[in-house]
């Protein structure tokens, strides 16, 4: 049990990470004609980068060189830091060292997806199933499409307070069916879109009985909850690939991280090829490198986002991951206190916390508002900053909605079921930090109950452009008198 003291030094530099938050206090001029301080509610899309990371860069700015030689002194201390952030991440994800290695690849979890998907489908040819679930973002859905000859969608729980997390009783029997042909089974640890958090060293444990493999996909996952990939007193609950993304880790320009079992990548050429990652070249053929991560990460790495996304695992775990979630969970119970209070707000995904924990998000729409209205309104006049749509898990959302309307469509004419689809065709996620506060969610509740009690006036003020997005009338936010970077350089020059 945690002391009091630690307790009290925990929450002192939660607060002093929240603090130093780059942006926190950013301030917009609203369509009141008012200013006020932006809550943001999108670090599922992106996080707000740490002022840690931001003042660590800035020190290891001046000694930037590039790795893959230490003959000269910047170019020593660039490849330690280098090599010293894929241990960080080996680290942060309890992933031990002598089993699990790590790489980074350029375009976030997606990317790592991919390449692990192309990877496994040479590895294990003989097994060209995939096993995912219907509630994965199409980053951890359509690499597995491309490259194997079926992907199997599991559903997740159904019940009358709402969807829960992935069915693993529908999992046992897609594993039953499917045995020896499953190459891996893809699952994400929290979901994009309503924060539920998925038992996912359960599903290792079922995967590996059928010798498939687990891939996590911990976008979502990996600042908002503590990760174990190895070292459990049943190993069939260790992980055994995992990919996860900087940019959501408060690390934005980050790489996104792969950290897999190391033999999974043995015997199999790299995926991507150029400097770095060879032994030796011929004029008829090269040898590529065993040594890992090198083999993986051709041509010049991400040497200073790696080291950011590095330095802000390394400030997380100075906290704790564990509390960190806690924090987090006090505001994710809060938000959803708050908001099923308010008439006419729907939030999608099973209410109750302790029987389907969430981390991260909460996905609500306003009955009878367009989720982009809703989006629209609460930015321009309370400087709330939400996310709307579908959030690129597609059927997952539409899947819970049709299930909201349910007695809505009986009776319906065809126009008028199209005009309420159209009306629901996505929702509006406000997803938190550790950068959030009760207050925030205060604000945003009192905004909701407020556009609920005047819904007309606000939907008065819209048009709807050829895009599909609202417009206001008379307010107009125009970004170049906050910041362009053509005058921002031509002001530098002239000064």
């Amino acid at each position: 049990m945690m002391s009091e003291t630690g307790s009290c030094q925990s929450r002192d530099r939660i607060e002093k990470i929240r603090l130093s938050t780059v942006g926190i206090d950013m301030e917009h001029l609203l369509a009141t004609g008012e200013k006020s301080r932006r809550i943001y509610l999108d670090s599922t899309a992106s996080t707000l980068q740490l002022g840690v990371v931001r003042d660590i860069i800035a020190q290891y700015t001046p000694y930037y060189a590039n790795t893959h030689t230490t003959v000269h002194f910047n170019a020593k201390l660039s490849t330690r830091e280098y090599e010293w952030a894929h241990k960080e991440c080996l680290r942060f994800a309890h992933a031990d060292p002598e089993t699990y290695g790590c790489f980074f690849v350029g375009s976030g979890t997606t990317g790592g997806i991919n390449r692990i998907a192309r990877t496994l489908c040479i590895k294990r040819p003989e097994r060209d199933i995939v096993i995912t679930s219907i509630m994965e973002h199409h980053s951890n859905d359509l690499p597995h499409r491309k490259h194997f000859g079926k992907v199997v969608h599991i559903p997740v729980v159904g019940t009358e307070e709402g969807m829960g997390a992935v069915d693993l009783d529908a999992l046992k029997r897609a594993l039953a069916q499917y045995g020896n042909r499953v190459n891996y089974l893809a699952v994400t640890g929290v979901s994009n879109v309503t924060g539920i958090v998925n038992p996912i060293h359960d599903i290792a444990e079922m995967a590996h009985e059928y010798g498939a493999l687990i891939l996590v996909d911990a976008a979502q996952m990996a600042a908002h909850l503590p990760i174990r990939m190895s070292g459990h007193a049943n190993p069939m609950r260790d992980i055994d690939l995992l990919a996860m993304s900087g940019h959501k880790i408060y690390a934005p320009s980050s790489p996104g991280v792969v950290i897999t079992k190391k033999a999974l990548f043995s015997d199999v050429e790299p995926d991507e090829v150029g400097g770095g990652m060879v032994d030796d070249v011929y004029t008829e053929d090269y040898l590529y490198t065993g040594n890992f991560p090198d083999r993986e990460e051709a041509g010049t790495p991400n040497i200073v986002g790696a080291i950011a996304l590095a330095t802000s695992l390394y400030a997380l775990q100075s906290i704790g991951m564990d509390k960190i979630s806690d924090h987090e969970t006090e505001i994710i119970n809060y938000a959803i206190d708050r908001l099923k209070r308010i008439d006419d707000v729907v939030i999608y995904g099973h209410h109750d916390t302790e029987k389907y924990r969430r981390a991260g998000a909460i996905s609500i729409n306003i009955r009878d508002l367009h989720h982009s209205l809703t989006a629209a309104i609460l930015n321009d006049y309370f400087n709330i900053a939400v996310r709307n749509a579908c959030f690129c898990a597609h059927p997952y959302v539409r899947e819970m909605i049709s299930e909201d309307l349910g007695e809505q469509m009986e009776g319906l004419t065809n126009e008028e079921l199209e005009a309420l689809a159209e009306l629901h065709r996505g929702m509006v996620r406000c997803s938190f930090g550790i950068y959030n506060t009760s207050e925030d969610i205060d604000i945003l509740a009192d905004a909701l109950e407020e556009i609920v009690r005047n819904k007309h006036h606000y939907m008065s003020q819209y048009r709807k452009n050829h895009c599909g997005d609202y417009i206001h009338e008379s307010f107009e936010f125009d970004s170049t008198t906050l910041f362009s970077t053509t005058d921002a350089v031509d002001n530098w020059l002239q000064h």
